[in-house]
């Protein structure tokens, strides 16, 4: 929460002396001169006598003085008093400000239940200098307990002032609650209103922030459109727009954190037999190959990297078979540069077979063990059957 602007008040009216006592003006402006030279006590007896004077054009001024000082001296008990008797005035000016600095007391000893009908006193002294911060505190505040239509109303109020300090953090806090209870388009508009507001020079990294959120909540509205595309689960898709429709939604969920839902969407278009032949395709668009016509059954490895696209854990098979040949070549160089002049007979064979064993604890290890049978079996002379 900022602070309070211009904490010890300055004299905006000059009344003639009286010559029958002393000049609330002037006694004002010491008492701004002292606490400014950090003479706090001084000044808050200047402020106590102007107050003793009554009902003077000055009172509210040196009531919110005394409140400023007396809280800068650690006595917040007297400082709530002084600005509860500067609001007492109905000031226009010194009021709001009153009520501002009470509310800023009990936010910072965390007495929001009561910092709440402070921020309300300062909005309906109605001074736009303070509607910003005080609506975006009540915002806060009712967002914090939960009320979402108290909230969005004061975040709406701080925009509708245009204050470009105030309005940002309205706009990205709205936007963040219209996206968590899916309403991407009207986040955008909040958001697009935000960024009205900021000087991107003067603030890249409000700007910034802003700009990041809109771009998360076009993809929420991208992903809300492809699913519509897409229809209910049960539903056919269309032969056309369907297969497009699955990738671009399979592939935006997870940048949504949504990697379940994108596994599901796979296993749908490819469950559809109306799409599935398109839908496989796309989802193979980055396995390589350029022959086309071949047979992804031919080679073991392509259903383990389909299904591990389609599940979202293709870094995970990454990182599983850097590693398989990672021990395997270790095992194998490590043989082949110790091995002495008189090694033992069969320590070859013996780190070639630790390395044939690595790959069987990986899922797809067994896979591996029966493509090389496979292979050895139509390598092997027909007539001299070769038993593994």
């Amino acid at each position: 929460m900022s602070e309070s602007p211009d904490p010890v008040p300055a004299a905006t009216e000059r009344a003639v002396p009286d010559e029958h006592g002393p000049d609330p003006a002037r006694l004002c402006d010491q008492a701004r001169d002292l606490a400014e030279r950090g003479e706090s006590a001084r000044a808050a007896a200047l402020f106590d006598e102007v107050l003793a004077l009554g009902d003077t054009p000055y009172r509210a001024q040196a009531a919110l003085g005394l409140a400023v000082v007396l809280d800068d001296a650690g006595d917040t008990g007297r400082a709530r008093e002084a600005d509860r008797a500067a609001i007492a005035t109905g000031d226009p000016e010194y009021g709001p400000r009153a009520a501002y600095h009470l509310a800023l007391t009990y936010e910072r000893a965390g007495e929001h239940d009561l910092a709440a009908p402070a921020w309300r006193v300062v909005v309906d002294f109605g001074n736009p200098a303070y509607l910003p911060p005080a609506h975006l505190a009540l915002a806060r505040l009712a967002d914090d307990a939960g009320d979402f239509d108290a909230a969005r109303g004061h975040w709406e109020a701080v925009l509708a002032t245009g204050d470009p300090e105030h309005g940002p953090p309205a706009a990205h806090d709205l936007a963040q609650r219209h996206l968590e209870r899916g309403d991407p388009v009207r986040a955008q508009r909040v958001l697009t209103a935000g960024l009205k507001l900021i000087d991107r020079a003067a603030a890249p990294y409000a700007h910034a922030r802003l700009a990041v959120t809109l771009g998360i909540a076009c993809l929420d509205q991208a992903v809300a459109a492809f699913g519509a595309a897409l229809g209910d689960p049960g539903e056919p898709a269309d032969p056309e727009a369907g297969p497009l429709a699955t990738e671009l939604l399979a592939r935006t969920l997870p940048l949504r954190g949504r990697d379940a839902e994108a596994r599901e969407v796979w296993r749908r278009g490819l469950a559809d037999p109306g799409t599935a032949p398109q839908v496989r395709a796309r989802l193979r668009r980055d396995f390589g190959g350029d022959d086309e016509d071949a047979d992804p059954a031919d080679l073991w490895w392509e259903p383990v990297v389909e299904q591990a696209v389609t599940d979202g854990t293709l870094p995970a098979l990454t990182g599983e078979a850097f590693g398989a040949l990672d021990h395997m070549y270790a095992l194998l160089a490590a043989r082949r540069a110790g091995d002495p002049p008189g090694h033992r007979p069969g320590e070859a064979r013996e780190a070639i077979g630790r390395a044939m064993d690595v790959p069987a604890g990986y899922p797809w290890g067994p896979l591996l063990e029966e493509s090389f049978a496979e292979r050895l079996r139509l390598a092997a002379d027909p007539a001299d059957p070769v038993d593994r």
